[in-house]
């Protein structure tokens, strides 16, 4: 990375102090509740959740288990009824900009080229330009995004446009960065492709990951760890350790063992709350 250092240098420098590290995330008794019209709405329980800090963690379950609500919790987007949510050991109490977020969709403005889409990330929150655009070009490289600085976003795959909202999220180095079904508009080679992308993204960056996938092959090819969850209202079923190494390239990743068997816990673990539903 650049002189400006890393996520994964501010964890190294924390730890040797002592306390949570930037990139930690904490949910503690999380109950979330809505108010619809005639009826309260629970959608989630009990929720307790730690992920360190630099890690990679999925989370999957049925439709409407509140995956999506955990991670706008984690942004502050949403407070919880019950329970608190941390960062780096600090209580969430609205919304961090220290957070990174990428959606299904890459929600990129037609009239900026991709490097304009990145950099408008640093105009929202007055970063100075100089060290945005080095910081832009550095994640362009990263990301194979060289060559389409300057195209617009008709000009680029859907691949290429999930890249510039990647690129997007990253440029102001946030030690969490959050993702719900980035992919999942993709074709299947195109994700597969952008599988082995974030992957890479991830290790050089040091940033902490929390992953939201109906994919549970996506799932345990990607994360060091699987959180599955009930149907509404969510709770944690259980928590999947994938057992593999952080090096994973999608092709090869699918084909060794612990993958299979990790696909297969969770393969499992989701067909019971069917069943149970």
């Amino acid at each position: 990375m650049g002189a400006e250092g890393t996520t994964e240098d501010a964890v190294r420098n924390h730890a040797a102090g002592g306390g949570p590290a930037p990139g930690s995330v904490a949910l503690d008794g999380v109950t979330v509740r809505f108010r619809a019209r005639r009826h309260e709405v629970t959608a989630l329980t009990g929720i307790g959740l730690e992920v360190g800090a630099g890690g990679f963690t999925a989370i999957v379950g049925p439709s409407g288990c509140g995956k999506s609500t955990l991670l706008k919790l984690v942004a502050g987007l949403l407070s919880p009824t019950e329970g608190e949510v941390r960062l780096g050991g600090e209580r969430v109490r609205g919304p961090r900009p220290d957070i990174g977020y990428v959606f299904q969709r890459a929600a990129l403005l037609d009239w900026r080229t991709a490097r304009r889409n990145i950099l408008l990330q640093a105009e929202m929150r007055g970063l100075p330009k100089e060290p945005a655009r080095r910081r832009a070009a550095e994640l362009i490289t990263m990301t194979g995004l060289d060559g389409f600085e300057d195209a617009y976003p008709h000009e680029l795959s859907g691949g290429m446009q999930q890249r510039v909202a990647l690129c997007r999220a990253l440029l102001h180095r946030p030690p969490v960065l959050l993702m719900d079904e980035p992919f999942g508009a993709l074709d299947a080679l195109t994700r597969e492709q952008m599988n082995t992308e974030l992957n890479r993204v991830w290790r050089e960056t040091g940033t902490t990951v929390l992953l939201v996938t109906h994919s549970i092959a996506e799932a345990c090819a990607l994360a060091e760890r699987v959180v599955v969850m009930s149907p509404r209202p969510g709770r944690i079923t259980e928590t999947v350790e994938v057992g593999l190494g952080p090096l994973r390239v999608y092709a090869e990743t699918v084909e060794r063992p612990a993958f299979r068997t990790a696909t297969a816990r969770v393969r499992a673990l989701l067909g019971a709350a069917s069943a149970g539903d």
